[in-house]
């Protein structure tokens, strides 16, 4: 049967949601990851587009992290075709490779900072990797970062094991932000933060989506940050995307693990009509 454009679309098809006033720039189409006998992901299709904070969301185990890690070349997949700025990565060359690379960043779940680094020169790992610049240079960018982010400037000089792990967040975008790039992926982002926190982490994100006009892909639990912070949800099950649409046709969608997660006890405790209003006071 169609689908109106008020009803969540089923994505296992394969068919694009368009989002007003963005391209498509991470493009996955059928795409199946084995390990060993286990299929993790099985024909599973999505499009991530231009300027949205997209919400990736599943029940745990389901291969939620393993998708972002095969979008980011780091697992192999078995079939399928991922593009990222219209460049299949798994069958680019080294130039090209490298020119994805450099457009995006990656703050994974529980930061993965190097601990014998300081936050200065965690921030600067990737400058070195890819830019050719200054060291006094490089230590001015990294403390925009710092900065960027919310953090004091005396964290410069701080070691991960320092920080709390608020700052640890924060630190870790920072890194993922240090080239400048076009998308930023965040895998559970506010895990292991106090709600203050959390809403804190979630209000920054949209101030950087807005002010540098990123893409944020957002791999979380947190409903919270499903209700504030996303234009866009993609539910992950049965080893492919479900159903991907906004939160209000996520809410009418008729599946037993999407009515208990966004319906449960814990979704009751957050008033839907408000939080699904336009967040205010965001720059």
């Amino acid at each position: 049967m169609p689908h109106s454009d008020s009803e969540p679309r089923p994505a296992a098809d394969g068919a694009r949601r368009k989002r007003s006033g963005g391209d498509v720039i991470i493009s996955a189409r059928d795409v199946t990851v084995e390990f060993g006998s286990k299929t993790v992901l099985d024909g599973l299709s999505l499009d991530v587009r231009r300027g949205e904070i997209l919400g990736f969301v599943g029940a745990s185990g389901t291969g939620k992290s393993v998708l972002l890690r095969t979008i980011l070349g780091l697992n192999a997949k078995k079939s399928g075709t991922i593009e990222v700025f219209g460049i299949d990565y798994e069958k680019a060359d080294d130039d090209e490779r490298l020119s994805v690379e450099q457009r995006w960043g990656v703050l994974f779940q529980h930061g993965a900072l190097f601990s014998s680094l300081t936050v200065l020169e965690n921030i600067e790992v990737p400058m070195r990797e890819y830019l050719d610049l200054s060291p006094s240079l490089m230590h001015e960018l990294a403390r925009l970062k710092i900065d960027l982010v919310g953090l004091q400037p005396d964290a410069a000089d701080k070691y991960p094991a320092e920080l709390s792990g608020g700052m640890i967040k924060r630190a870790a975008l920072a890194r993922a932000l240090a080239l400048d790039p076009d998308i930023v992926f965040l895998d559970e982002p506010t895990s292991g933060l106090d709600p203050i926190g959390a809403a804190e982490f979630d209000e920054l994100i949209m101030t950087l989506r807005d002010t540098l006009g990123l893409t944020v892909y957002m791999v979380t639990h947190d409903l919270d940050s499903l209700y504030t912070a996303c234009d866009r949800i993609a539910v992950l099950g049965q080893k492919r995307v479900l159903v991907e649409g906004s939160l209000d046709e996520l809410l009418a969608f008729d599946d037993p693990w999407v009515r208990s997660y966004f319906h449960g006890k814990r979704a009751r405790s957050i008033d839907v009509t408000e939080m699904n209003q336009p967040p205010q006071g965001v720059a």
